[in-house]
Protein backbone atom coordinates (compact mmCIF):
# COMPACT_ATOMS: atom_id res chain seq x y z
CA UNK A 1 0.00 0.00 0.00
CA UNK A 2 1.51 3.16 -0.89
CA UNK A 3 1.23 6.03 1.97
CA UNK A 4 0.46 9.69 1.00
CA UNK A 5 3.40 11.61 1.94
CA UNK A 6 1.11 14.38 3.62
CA UNK A 7 -2.62 14.25 4.83
CA UNK A 8 -4.75 16.76 5.98
CA UNK A 9 -7.69 16.23 8.36
CA UNK A 10 -10.59 18.39 9.40
CA UNK A 11 -11.54 17.37 12.81
CA UNK A 12 -14.99 17.36 12.63
CA UNK A 13 -17.91 16.17 14.87
CA UNK A 14 -16.95 16.50 18.46
CA UNK A 15 -20.15 18.48 19.91
CA UNK A 16 -22.77 16.86 17.94
CA UNK A 17 -20.95 13.23 18.56
CA UNK A 18 -21.18 14.18 22.74
CA UNK A 19 -24.79 15.63 21.99
CA UNK A 20 -25.96 11.78 20.66
CA UNK A 21 -24.52 10.48 23.77
CA UNK A 22 -26.46 12.65 25.83
CA UNK A 23 -23.28 14.84 26.84
CA UNK A 24 -22.08 18.57 27.27
CA UNK A 25 -19.98 19.58 23.23
CA UNK A 26 -17.06 19.74 26.42
CA UNK A 27 -17.19 16.63 26.47
CA UNK A 28 -16.68 15.72 22.68
CA UNK A 29 -13.63 18.25 22.51
CA UNK A 30 -11.86 16.37 25.79
CA UNK A 31 -12.39 13.21 23.36
CA UNK A 32 -11.47 14.63 20.18
CA UNK A 33 -8.24 15.55 21.53
CA UNK A 34 -6.91 12.67 23.27
CA UNK A 35 -8.54 10.51 19.53
CA UNK A 36 -5.73 13.43 18.34
CA UNK A 37 -3.04 12.13 20.16
CA UNK A 38 -3.51 8.46 19.40
CA UNK A 39 -4.05 9.27 15.45
CA UNK A 40 -1.17 11.22 15.27
CA UNK A 41 1.01 8.12 17.18
CA UNK A 42 -0.26 5.99 14.53
CA UNK A 43 0.06 7.84 11.48
CA UNK A 44 4.32 8.32 12.50
CA UNK A 45 4.12 4.76 12.75
CA UNK A 46 2.91 3.96 9.88
CA UNK A 47 5.80 6.41 8.45
CA UNK A 48 3.42 9.23 7.26
CA UNK A 49 5.55 12.11 6.86
CA UNK A 50 3.65 15.41 7.17
CA UNK A 51 0.48 15.17 8.75
CA UNK A 52 -1.46 18.52 9.22
CA UNK A 53 -4.75 18.93 11.40
CA UNK A 54 -7.60 22.08 11.29
CA UNK A 55 -7.56 22.21 15.50
CA UNK A 56 -9.72 25.89 15.63
CA UNK A 57 -10.29 28.12 12.80
CA UNK A 58 -11.10 31.71 12.47
CA UNK A 59 -14.37 31.18 12.37
CA UNK A 60 -14.43 29.25 15.66
CA UNK A 61 -14.82 32.65 17.84
CA UNK A 62 -18.03 32.83 16.81
CA UNK A 63 -19.34 30.35 18.58
CA UNK A 64 -20.76 30.16 22.43
CA UNK A 65 -17.97 32.31 24.54
CA UNK A 66 -18.44 28.72 27.40
CA UNK A 67 -17.46 26.51 24.27
CA UNK A 68 -14.51 28.68 23.53
CA UNK A 69 -13.16 29.03 26.86
CA UNK A 70 -13.16 25.56 26.58
CA UNK A 71 -11.06 24.80 23.68
CA UNK A 72 -8.91 27.05 24.49
CA UNK A 73 -7.90 25.59 27.99
CA UNK A 74 -7.63 21.66 26.05
CA UNK A 75 -5.55 23.49 23.66
CA UNK A 76 -2.90 25.01 26.65
CA UNK A 77 -3.13 21.00 27.93
CA UNK A 78 -2.26 19.36 24.62
CA UNK A 79 0.88 21.75 23.75
CA UNK A 80 2.52 20.96 26.85
CA UNK A 81 1.29 17.39 26.38
CA UNK A 82 2.22 17.23 22.86
CA UNK A 83 5.97 18.06 23.55
CA UNK A 84 5.75 14.55 24.83
CA UNK A 85 4.91 13.15 21.88
CA UNK A 86 7.15 15.06 19.89
CA UNK A 87 9.91 13.69 21.65
CA UNK A 88 8.42 10.14 21.55
CA UNK A 89 7.74 10.34 17.68
CA UNK A 90 10.93 12.31 16.62
CA UNK A 91 8.13 14.82 15.37
CA UNK A 92 8.72 18.23 14.54
CA UNK A 93 5.84 20.56 15.85
CA UNK A 94 4.59 23.87 13.77
CA UNK A 95 1.29 26.15 14.43
CA UNK A 96 -0.23 27.76 11.36
CA UNK A 97 -2.16 30.16 11.50
CA UNK A 98 -2.37 33.95 13.13
CA UNK A 99 -1.23 33.59 16.91
CA UNK A 100 -2.19 37.53 17.49
CA UNK A 101 -5.44 36.69 18.42
CA UNK A 102 -4.31 33.94 21.07
CA UNK A 103 -3.69 34.32 24.81
CA UNK A 104 -0.22 34.91 25.58
CA UNK A 105 0.58 32.13 27.65
CA UNK A 106 -0.72 30.19 24.52
CA UNK A 107 1.48 32.07 22.38
CA UNK A 108 4.28 31.07 24.95
CA UNK A 109 3.33 27.28 24.48
CA UNK A 110 3.96 27.64 21.14
CA UNK A 111 7.17 28.69 21.24
CA UNK A 112 8.44 26.30 23.28
CA UNK A 113 6.90 23.19 21.64
CA UNK A 114 8.18 24.16 18.36
CA UNK A 115 11.71 24.98 19.95
CA UNK A 116 11.66 21.67 21.73
CA UNK A 117 10.51 19.53 18.85
CA UNK A 118 12.46 21.78 15.81
CA UNK A 119 15.37 19.50 15.00
CA UNK A 120 13.61 16.38 14.80
CA UNK A 121 12.61 15.21 11.03
CA UNK A 122 10.61 11.81 11.71
CA UNK A 123 6.74 13.28 10.78
CA UNK A 124 6.18 16.69 10.70
CA UNK A 125 3.05 17.62 12.49
CA UNK A 126 1.13 20.86 11.84
CA UNK A 127 -1.79 22.14 13.76
CA UNK A 128 -4.13 24.55 12.45
CA UNK A 129 -4.77 26.79 15.47
CA UNK A 130 -7.19 30.17 15.14
CA UNK A 131 -6.27 29.64 10.90
CA UNK A 132 -8.17 29.73 7.82
CA UNK A 133 -7.54 29.99 4.37
CA UNK A 134 -8.47 33.51 3.36
CA UNK A 135 -6.58 34.74 6.28
CA UNK A 136 -3.13 33.00 5.24
CA UNK A 137 -3.54 34.34 1.78
CA UNK A 138 -4.46 37.59 2.86
CA UNK A 139 -1.24 37.88 5.37
CA UNK A 140 0.80 36.06 2.38
CA UNK A 141 0.29 38.55 0.23
CA UNK A 142 0.31 41.53 2.08
CA UNK A 143 4.33 40.21 2.94
CA UNK A 144 4.46 40.09 -0.42
CA UNK A 145 3.60 43.57 -1.02
CA UNK A 146 6.18 44.72 1.82
CA UNK A 147 9.02 43.05 -0.01
CA UNK A 148 7.87 44.06 -3.56
CA UNK A 149 7.82 47.79 -2.05
CA UNK A 150 11.17 47.51 -0.40
CA UNK A 151 12.80 46.22 -3.47
CA UNK A 152 13.41 42.19 -2.18
CA UNK A 153 10.59 40.61 -4.86
CA UNK A 154 9.94 41.64 -8.58
CA UNK A 155 6.06 41.07 -8.84
CA UNK A 156 6.43 40.12 -12.56
CA UNK A 157 8.43 37.18 -11.61
CA UNK A 158 6.38 36.15 -8.87
CA UNK A 159 5.92 32.12 -9.79
CA UNK A 160 3.50 29.56 -7.25
CA UNK A 161 6.36 28.12 -5.51
CA UNK A 162 7.20 32.14 -4.54
CA UNK A 163 3.98 32.89 -3.39
CA UNK A 164 3.99 29.50 -1.64
CA UNK A 165 6.81 30.57 0.43
CA UNK A 166 5.21 33.52 1.75
CA UNK A 167 2.41 31.17 3.49
CA UNK A 168 2.04 29.43 6.78
CA UNK A 169 3.14 26.01 5.36
CA UNK A 170 6.36 27.49 3.43
CA UNK A 171 8.66 24.11 3.27
CA UNK A 172 5.91 22.08 3.45
CA UNK A 173 4.22 19.82 0.69
CA UNK A 174 0.91 19.93 -0.55
CA UNK A 175 -1.63 17.42 1.16
CA UNK A 176 -1.90 14.36 -0.99
CA UNK A 177 -5.07 13.25 0.91
CA UNK A 178 -7.63 15.94 2.78
CA UNK A 179 -9.87 13.21 5.44
CA UNK A 180 -12.92 15.34 6.59
CA UNK A 181 -15.04 13.52 9.39
CA UNK A 182 -18.77 13.51 10.69
CA UNK A 183 -20.15 14.02 7.03
CA UNK A 184 -19.71 16.97 5.97
CA UNK A 185 -18.02 17.63 2.37
CA UNK A 186 -16.44 20.74 1.91
CA UNK A 187 -13.37 22.17 3.32
CA UNK A 188 -14.43 25.26 5.16
CA UNK A 189 -11.52 27.94 4.97
CA UNK A 190 -8.73 25.21 5.13
CA UNK A 191 -5.70 25.11 2.64
CA UNK A 192 -7.14 26.78 0.22
CA UNK A 193 -4.10 27.31 -1.76
CA UNK A 194 -3.14 24.02 -1.06
CA UNK A 195 -5.53 21.59 -1.36
CA UNK A 196 -5.41 22.42 -5.52
CA UNK A 197 -4.22 18.70 -6.38
CA UNK A 198 -5.44 16.70 -2.85
CA UNK A 199 -7.53 13.62 -2.85
CA UNK A 200 -10.18 14.39 -0.64
CA UNK A 201 -12.20 11.41 1.38
CA UNK A 202 -15.39 12.47 3.38
CA UNK A 203 -16.81 9.92 5.79
CA UNK A 204 -19.55 9.78 8.45
CA UNK A 205 -17.70 8.44 11.54
CA UNK A 206 -17.46 11.33 13.83
CA UNK A 207 -13.59 12.34 14.70
CA UNK A 208 -13.81 10.85 18.08
CA UNK A 209 -14.75 7.65 16.42
CA UNK A 210 -12.21 7.69 13.66
CA UNK A 211 -9.76 5.10 14.76
CA UNK A 212 -6.94 3.65 13.45
CA UNK A 213 -8.88 1.46 10.69
CA UNK A 214 -10.52 4.42 10.03
CA UNK A 215 -7.08 5.86 8.83
CA UNK A 216 -6.41 3.24 7.11
CA UNK A 217 -9.56 2.80 5.02
CA UNK A 218 -9.15 6.41 3.93
CA UNK A 219 -5.77 5.69 2.88
CA UNK A 220 -6.88 2.88 1.23
CA UNK A 221 -9.28 5.35 -0.66
CA UNK A 222 -6.51 7.09 -1.98
CA UNK A 223 -4.84 4.30 -3.25
CA UNK A 224 -7.59 3.80 -5.48
CA UNK A 225 -7.71 6.72 -7.09
CA UNK A 226 -5.81 7.60 -10.02
CA UNK A 227 -3.69 10.63 -9.34
CA UNK A 228 -2.50 12.32 -12.64
CA UNK A 229 -2.74 16.13 -11.68
CA UNK A 230 -5.31 16.85 -14.85
CA UNK A 231 -3.76 14.97 -17.41
CA UNK A 232 -5.67 13.09 -18.65
CA UNK A 233 -5.46 10.64 -21.05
Amino acid sequence: MELPEHIAIILDGNGRWAKAKGMPRSYGHVVGCDNLEKICNFACELGIKYLTVYAFSTENWKRAEEEVKTLMNLFRRYLKRCIKSAHKNHMRVRIIGDPSRLDPDIRDSIRLLEKESENYDKMFFQIALNYGGRDEILRGVQKICEDVGSGKLSADKLSEAQFSSYLDTADIPDPDLLIRTSGEQRISNFLLWQLAYSEMYFTNVPWPDFNNDELLKAIEYYNSRDRRYGNAK
